[in-house]
């Protein structure tokens, strides 16, 4: 069989921010966004740290987990949107941070839909023989595009009054803001014995529809790749269009899952745990009604970290292991869609 999961671990920064914080720096409150999202607090990184040194607290969580060691790995596949740099990636760097650095790093970018896409990658090199031992590593830090520069306000550090240009930038960029929060996540891979591995997915990717979530500004078509007009522009902020984004989830999502678990010739009764990315828990209770999954199956915890993005199934598959609830020998159905669009689903006997 293909690579199963032996070691899971995840780290999130800082204090929790929690909806009515929010509300220092724009018009907001938990009663606006909760209902709406799911959510009610978030993390945030300090200033100067990056996706690499989440990554890296949470990798050494899961390699001990796994009983093994940093020099045992072979391999490493970091996702992420929200790297430190334009160039390089975060993989060497984690690498690096971890004592193994002439280990290949991969760098993959399906962001919100990384980790159905990273297992088949990483099953991939453990079937060629490429690598024995691999660690996939999800972990965004989007504090970087938040519409407020007054962090001081909103961790209470100070009272003062932001200013009303600072407000309206706020709430013109408050539909997206509300959502994301930072964290990491990592997962080591091997081969699986018997019955047991990566069993099949369902993966796609739709260009057409790059402008239901994107970054406007900093890419390559433009000489200098960024410039002052576009953070003027507020174009380093991403844009979205919620409700577009929503209908394409629901309808895609389910049919993602119900095609794999054709694929592989299961039934959705006999998966043990759907575990989705955390972006709105509006989303993932459309899909659970599509496919008639009864919720004690589809856990959540949106609640506490918000949309964490490429780390948002890592962090909910390690507390669900942490927790005694997933167990070896279950059937776990991974599913995701991130911007790109890039969306799909994968199938796991652990």
């Amino acid at each position: 069989m293909g690579i199963t999961i032996i070691g899971t671990g995840h780290h999130v920064p800082g204090t929790p921010v929690t909806n009515d914080q929010l509300s220092r720096v724009m018009d907001t409150s938990d009663e606006w966004i909760r209902p709406r999202t799911g959510i009610a607090q978030r993390h945030f990184v300090a200033e100067g740290e990056g996706v690499s040194d989440l990554a890296l607290i949470a990798s050494r969580k899961a390699i001990a987990d796994a009983g093994l060691e940093p020099e045992d790995v072979d391999f490493i596949i970091f996702a992420t949107m929200t790297p430190e740099f334009i160039f390089p990636g975060s993989g060497g760097l984690l690498g690096a941070k971890l004592g193994i650095p002439r280990v290949p790093a991969l760098d993959i970018r399906q962001q919100c839909a990384a980790i159905p896409y990273g297992l088949q990658v990483a099953n991939g090199l453990v079937e060629t023989g490429a690598a024995s031992t691999v660690l996939l590593i999800g972990a965004d830090a989007h504090a970087g595009f938040m519409p407020w520069e007054d962090w001081d306000v909103l961790y209470g550090e100070s009272d003062r009054p932001v200013s009303e240009e600072a407000w309206a930038r706020g709430n013109r960029h408050r539909g997206l803001a509300v959502l994301f929060g930072d964290g990491a996540a990592a997962m080591v891979l091997r081969r699986a014995e018997g019955e047991r591995g990566f069993l099949g997915a369902d993966l796609h990717s739709d260009g057409r529809l790059f402008d239901r979530i994107y970054i406007p500004s900093g890419g390559f078509r433009s000489r200098p790749y960024f410039t002052p007009e576009m953070f003027h522009r507020e174009e380093h902020i991403p844009t979205m269009l919620g409700q577009d984004l929503m209908k394409t989830a629901v309808v895609e999502l389910s049919r993602s899952v119900r095609k794999v678990a054709e694929k592989v010739g299961v039934s959705l009764d006999e998966i043990d745990w759907f575990v989705a990315h955390q972006a709105n828990d509006r989303i993932n209770g459309a899909v659970r009604q599509q496919l008639g999954v009864p919720a004690e199956k589809a856990p959540s915890n949106i609640a506490r970290f918000g949309n964490t993005s490429a780390a948002t199934i890592g962090i909910l598959l390690d507390e669900l292991r942490r927790d005694g609830k997933v167990k070896e020998g279950q059937l776990v159905c991974f599913f995701a869609l991130g911007s790109g669009l890039h969306w799909g689903s994968c199938l796991i006997r652990l």
